[in-house]
């Protein structure tokens, strides 16, 4: 069994990507478009990642590196999450 420290373990590091990206993305729009204040542009996100609409089909599988980006019915992003 691994040992746990809490404080130490990959899961806060993860904790800090996802920190990261949330204060980059929340309440922009994902877009084609250049960046700017209201639009993040999708070819700035990392290579693992999908941009999850409302109501779409997803799979299950986990991956520790892929950037989940939740947007609500308008395009802002509501959250981030990894797996």
């Amino acid at each position: 069994m691994p040992l746990v420290v809490p404080g130490i373990t990959a899961n806060n590091m993860d904790d800090s990507k996802t920190q990261e990206w949330m204060s980059k993305l929340a309440g922009k729009t994902i877009s084609d478009e250049p960046t700017s204040e209201t639009v993040f542009c999708k070819k700035d996100l990392p290579e693992c990642s999908r941009v999850i609409e409302p109501g779409m089909m997803v799979t299950k599988d986990f991956n520790p590196d892929r950037l989940n980006v939740h947007v609500k019915e308008d395009g802002t992003v509501s959250h981030v999450s990894h797996g």
